[in-house]
């Protein structure tokens, strides 16, 4: 059997060393042969590190490690392109060490591109400087990566004066994405969150946002089919209806799909039923902002909202079905036509969720409730 690509979000290792890979090199073709600039959001833990790092390939032109794979003899190996990749791991506690991060990052894609940048003391020039000697040294308009464009903003999420302050920074190093449109091949970007997106980019409409668009709503995901096939030596024996009860069920307008990282951890505990999702799932923003404003959490038996609730940009105002969504514990159950526009029923994707959601979310919000009852 192949290796399971636990915690690996690298693609040419998955690749090179023979571990299970779900081919989404169909969609990776839509993409880039459709669009110019792309958003997608998606929880944690589900696959957007690998869906982006796949890219960085393909446009460097690895052909090898796409043998096999749906786009192999489609895509046009003789095109390679220069790639910037950037990704916010660090101290993101202050807009210095945000800065510094950012440099970093700079630096890394300078040295990997194998160009000198003039300024590197200040992150927009630093960015805007290695388009044009990465455009100028290969002859190739450039490709732009940024992984989790929001983890700046999300990891200060309770302190709303901190959160403007990196908002105005980050609009104006992402603005420099849309200043160098002449530059550009293609920009994808990726995140939790949706509340940012049109809070930091001067123009939103220019990104299209693939987060709920039908077509590509299996794109960072497992289907029930995908689990049939490429697992399947793994899943001798086991009740595959209890799987889906525990584990399947978000859904993105597409189809029924898994969490990657859920089937990697159910299967590396030798199928062992259990609740992964809230050390691996939870992003810390989630609690922060439970903690900070008290919320009061709905009833979920009938939850129908608009998007102007589930999508809205008001980051001092957020609805808790709106964090909920983004965060993974709220899914799509449908898309309601009205006359008003469109509405959402949600849902608990499945058992899994549910039970952090009772035994985490909920417990917290209890204790909490508590613990200020008792210092009255």
């Amino acid at each position: 059997m192949k290796k399971l690509p636990i915690g690996i979000q690298t693609f040419s290792k998955i690749r090179e060393e023979g571990y299970i890979y779900i081919d989404k090199t169909e969609e990776a073709f839509e993409l880039v042969n459709n669009f110019t600039y792309v958003f997608l959001s998606r929880p944690r833990r589900f696959g957007k590190s690998l869906f982006l790092d796949t890219l960085k390939e393909l446009f460097e032109g690895n052909k090898k490690l796409f043998e096999g794979l749906y786009i192999y003899d489609k895509w046009n190996w003789d095109e390679k392109y220069p790639v910037i990749k950037i990704s916010w791991a660090g101290d993101l506690q202050t807009l210095e060490s945000v800065k510094r991060v950012a440099l970093y990052k700079f630096k890394s894609n300078q040295e990997n591109l194998g160009i000198s940048c003039d300024n590197t003391t200040d992150p927009g020039s630093y960015f805007s400087d290695l388009i044009h000697k990465a455009y100028k040294k290969y002859g190739k308009k450039v490709v732009i990566l940024v992984d989790e464009y929001d983890k700046p903003i999300l990891d200060v999420i309770d302190k709303i004066d901190q959160v403007k302050i990196y908002m105005e920074f980050l609009k104006g190093l992402y603005s420099i994405i849309e200043d160098n449109e002449v530059y550009i091949r293609f920009a994808f970007l990726t995140g939790v969150s949706k509340f940012s997106k049109s809070c930091i980019f001067s123009d939103p409409d220019r990104l299209t946002d693939i987060s709920l668009s039908p077509k590509f709503g299996n794109i960072c995901s497992c289907t029930q089919r995908e689990i049939e096939t490429t697992f399947k030596d793994y899943f001798v024996d086991v009740d595959m209806e209890k799987v889906k009860r525990w584990y399947n069920g978000y859904n993105f307008l597409k189809d029924n799909v898994y969490n990657p990282s859920d089937i990697l951890n159910f299967i590396k505990n030798e199928c062992k039923f259990d609740n992964y999702w809230f050390e691996t799932g939870t992003p810390s923003f989630l609690i922060k902002l439970i903690k900070e404003r008290k919320y009061f959490i709905p009833n979920f038996a009938n939850l129908i909202v608009d998007d102007k609730v589930l999508f809205s940009s008001d980051i001092e105002n957020l609805g808790i079905e709106a964090i909920l969504f983004q965060s993974g514990y709220l899914t799509i159950e449908k898309a309601i036509q009205t006359p008003r526009g469109i509405e959402y029923k949600l849902k608990i994707p499945n058992f899994e969720v549910e039970l952090s959601l009772n035994n985490y979310i909920l417990r917290y919000l209890s204790g909490f409730e508590d613990s200020a009852a008792n210092t009255m």
